[in-house]
């Protein structure tokens, strides 16, 4: 599908102070990690695979076409670029798959004869609902 050794190598690392409450320790450690990736500018993929990246990222990239992730989900930092390296990748993954073709088939005659039925046997409840024509 595509290189991840090579990809990896393309990914840029921030690391930042995490929000939020902690004490003494969140103020003075950067534990929180920013991953960043140009989609456009990577040599990895091809213009088709770029294409299908830009198409289903759209809404998670910037107006210069990178994708920005963040963790601060743990208070390590190690341990963020881990997490936040397996949740690219299984964003690209997702990304680049291609949807299978839906085959069209025809319609059993089984469920046409249940459909009708049901109709026939609805209709007459209705129509049973009416008021008898004494005539």
């Amino acid at each position: 599908m595509f290189d991840e050794e090579a990809i990896l190598q393309e990914l840029n690392f921030k690391a930042i102070r995490s929000s939020g409450s902690g004490g003494q320790h969140v103020n003075k450690v950067s534990s929180k990690v920013e991953l960043s990736f140009n989609v456009f500018e990577t040599n990895v993929f091809d213009e088709e695979q770029k294409k299908r990246l830009l198409k289903k990222l759209q809404h998670r990239l910037t107006k210069q076409h990178v994708l920005i992730l963040q963790c601060g989900e743990s208070r390590s930092q190690h341990k963020n670029k881990e997490i936040i390296i397996k949740r690219f990748l299984e964003l690209i993954k997702v990304a680049l798959k291609v949807p299978k073709k839906r085959k069209l088939t025809k319609v059993p005659k089984s469920v046409i004869k249940k459909r009708l039925k049901s109709k026939r046997k609805h209709s007459e409840k209705k129509a049973n609902r009416q008021k008898p024509n004494l005539d």
